[in-house]
């Protein structure tokens, strides 16, 4: 069997989300489940792995919003999508120094990949930690959700606008068995719900997160019901401009889309208009979505590194600071990379959002 056939299954054509979720997340065959991604030997570096300093920054945010839901005795965090558990490793580390937050804290981490819960569980030994596969295990709350490029790696569907009509992008497997891309015309109710949203009006070509926006709804429950929230770092845009954002890494390098199915990454970038528009329509209340670098800077990361950077040699002092030039720099992820914040509480005094 051709390995395209492995990702069509019994189906001869699937639309885009439905296609990538059978290559990214196959039992056997798909890429997060089948080798490890991360790192200088996979296929992409996220902020956790880049620099320390990022995760400590993520830590100091999580305790700032306890105090803003006024300390409460029960305090639930849960990471989205771990990775390798670098960023989780480095948190507990960091709630540790603070005895008074650490011993009423509750971590949670959501990860469905059986083979990243084994990467995740050699680097993170902390048995106050708990895997977890979907929501139904936090029964209190508060709950701070926290996703670092979690939401770009969930597949989406694509549309073309054709004068009033609208067409799904789908794949299907020629009798050759190469794959093919072709347009179908979209459901009602596909239809109907891009209808809906202000952010996607006027679009000739629509990027739409259907699997992701409904994990994002179950999220919102858990938040209307118990208070918290949720705050996401991803690369992404904030004015939508007609383009193709599907894309496909390998060692650090881009993979031709269809080329290598299974071991090359392939993500797409995040539409933060959409999914400010998505949190207010859920009735959750939603801070400004801010870049990268205005967020770690307001959070004291500059301030962090000057410290950190006194007790080291030179060369060390060096490779601090090109690491923080990649979290910070405009060229690099800083203007790339939004920060949203969705909430439901009293008190909107949040560290790092105006």
């Amino acid at each position: 069997m051709k390995p395209s056939q492995i990702f069509f299954k019994k189906s001869k054509i699937l639309p885009t989300d439905k296609f990538f979720r059978n290559v990214l997340y196959d039992k056997k065959f798909g890429y997060y489940t089948s080798q490890m991604p991360f790192g200088k030997n996979g296929d992409f570096i996220t902020s956790p792995k880049i620099s320390s300093i990022f995760s400590e920054i993520i830590a100091i945010w999580i305790m700032s919003s306890w105090e803003t839901f006024g300390k409460p005795k029960n305090f639930n965090i849960v990471e989205l999508g771990p990775g390798d558990g670098s960023l989780a490793k480095i948190l507990l580390k960091t709630f540790k120094k603070f005895p008074e937050f650490n011993s009423i804290k509750n971590m949670f981490l959501l990860e469905k990949s059986i083979f990243l819960r084994k990467v995740q569980k050699k680097k993170i030994l902390d048995k106050d930690v708990k895997w977890i596969n979907n929501l139904n295990e936090i029964k209190k709350g508060p709950v701070v959700f926290f996703g670092n490029e979690f939401f770009d790696a969930i597949p989406i569907k694509q549309f073309k606008k054709i004068n009033n009509d609208i067409f799904e992008k789908c794949f299907t497997l020629e009798k050759n068995k190469n794959i093919k891309e072709i347009f179908t015309r979209a459901s009602p109710a596909s239809v109907k719900t891009i209808k809906s949203y202000k952010s996607l009006k006027n679009l000739k070509f629509i990027e739409f997160p259907q699997f992701g926006l409904q994990e994002l709804k179950k999220i919102n429950k858990k938040i209307s019901k118990l208070g918290g929230c949720i705050l996401m770092i991803d690369y992404g845009y904030l004015k939508p401009n007609n383009q193709n954002t599907l894309q496909s890494v390998m060692k650090h390098k881009r993979n031709v889309l269809l080329q290598n199915l299974g071991k090359a990454d392939i993500t797409s970038h995040v539409n933060f208009a959409l999914l400010k528009e998505f949190f207010e329509k859920d009735g959750l209340k939603v801070k400004n979505v801010i870049t990268q670098k205005q967020f770690l800077e307001r959070m004291g990361i500059i301030e962090r590194a000057q410290i950190m950077s006194g007790k080291m040699k030179f060369r060390e002092q060096s490779d601090l600071y090109l690491r923080l030039k990649r979290l910070l720099g405009s060229n690099y992820m800083g203007d790339l990379f939004k920060v949203i914040l969705a909430y439901k509480f009293s008190n909107n005094t949040f560290a790092g959002f105006k």
